[in-house]
């Protein structure tokens, strides 16, 4: 299978990224280049370390590439001001330069954090994303935001810092755990409801079986990381079109404070429910027809995905409080917070003309349906 190549071209930030089966075991060949010396500094998380950490190590090896690695907790627990901490005091202890390379090889928690903690050592670190999951290989790993959770929200602290390079092994995907890569697909999904009516009537096709089929998880992954590098060459620090792959993130930013976090919502679980209640509040103030909705929620519910806020186990805030929580997201822009809608599948925008009373009545709604 021919390994694809898509690139962000930034005017002076342009790296590739890179996708396909088998590209661990070549990563020293493509970090070479960007090698100033033959050394890099590991960031990954527990249990990504013992699936894959000694291929990872083996591959650097074999092209002379010292290396040396910090393992971290897993669980968005680690994404916060202690975790940001002790990756950058291991980094300084660890010598590393500007020009140096850290790979950040882990999911979307460590991918944010990594970023973010080469954002600011030494006021910018080269670095490299070899994203271990789906969610992260078609959406965290690409475009350059990094960040980390405070108390009162979701990446609320944070920089914009492209990476040099992106390796997608999609190879790795093998050893997800099943809720790991249908959570995932939830941000795969996610591209073809903004912008690309074609790639999500193909995934209605596609999508239940793409586990199991090598070829069609990288044109996924591919199509995903094209779309999200088009925008971004647009639009890289979300003044404009980038607020677009924001699709469902809304809703799930604060369900996901609401959940403390935790495994009682993984982050694409939150943006599969979030994209269903935006098609949902699209239909309610008239801006697309009432099947589109139905539709979203017929295909999350055939990739065995959750859609609606009932499928969230444990106790939730009421309306009131779940909009408290909306009211953090890093979109509210002069107290108003911005929704992205859609006029159809395929086709969204962004909007701050939203009644509240309209928002409170749908998660009510929602809520007493529980």
């Amino acid at each position: 299978m021919s390994i694809e190549t898509v690139r962000v071209d930034l005017p002076g930030r342009a790296y590739d990224i890179r996708i396909g089966p088998g590209l661990l075991d070549g990563i020293a060949a493509d970090l070479a280049p960007l090698l100033r010396r033959p050394r890099v500094r590991i960031v990954t998380e527990e249990r990504v370390a013992a699936a894959h950490l000694p291929r990872l190590e083996a591959a650097l090896d074999a092209g002379g590439v010292d290396h040396a690695t910090l393992v971290l907790p897993p669980g968005e627990g680690t994404k916060g001001w202690d975790g940001l901490s002790r990756t950058c005091e291991w980094l300084l202890a660890e010598g590393v330069e500007r020009k140096d390379v850290v790979v950040a090889f882990g999911g979307g928690v460590v991918g944010d954090l990594v970023g973010f903690a080469a954002a600011v050592l030494r006021r910018g670190t080269a670095f490299v994303q070899v994203p271990t999951t789906l969610l992260a290989q078609v959406d965290s790993s690409v475009g350059g935001k990094t960040g980390i959770n405070t108390p009162q929200g979701k990446n609320l602290v944070g920089a914009f810092h492209q990476p040099r390079l992106v390796i997608a092994d999609t190879g790795l995907l093998s050893t997800l755990p099943e809720r790991d890569f249908r959570a995932g697909y939830g941000e795969v999904m996610k591209y073809g409801l903004l912008g690309d009516a074609d790639f999500f009537a193909w995934l209605e096709g596609a999508g239940p079986s793409l586990r199991d089929d090598p070829a069609a998880l990288v044109r996924a992954v591919r199509r995903s990381c094209e779309m999200k590098a088009e925008i971004v060459m647009r639009d890289e620090t979300e003044e404009g079109d980038r607020a677009l792959l924001n699709l469902g993130h809304t809703f799930c930013h604060a369900l996901e404070a609401a959940t403390g976090y935790s495994d009682r919502l993984l982050h694409g679980e939150g943006v599969a429910i979030g994209c269903a209640l935006a098609f949902e509040l699209s239909a309610r103030l008239g801006l697309c027809p009432q099947e589109e909705p139905s539709r979203v929620r017929a295909h999350l519910a055939a990739m065995g995905l959750k859609r609606d806020l009932a499928d969230i186990p444990g106790d939730l805030p009421d309306a009131e409080g779940v909009l408290r929580l909306m009211a953090q997201d890093k979109k509210v822009q002069d107290g108003r917070l911005r929704f992205v809608l859609a006029r159809r599948i395929g086709e969204a925008f962004v909007t701050a003309d939203v009644p509240r009373e309209t928002v409170a009545g749908m998660l009510h709604e929602a809520l007493a349906a529980r």
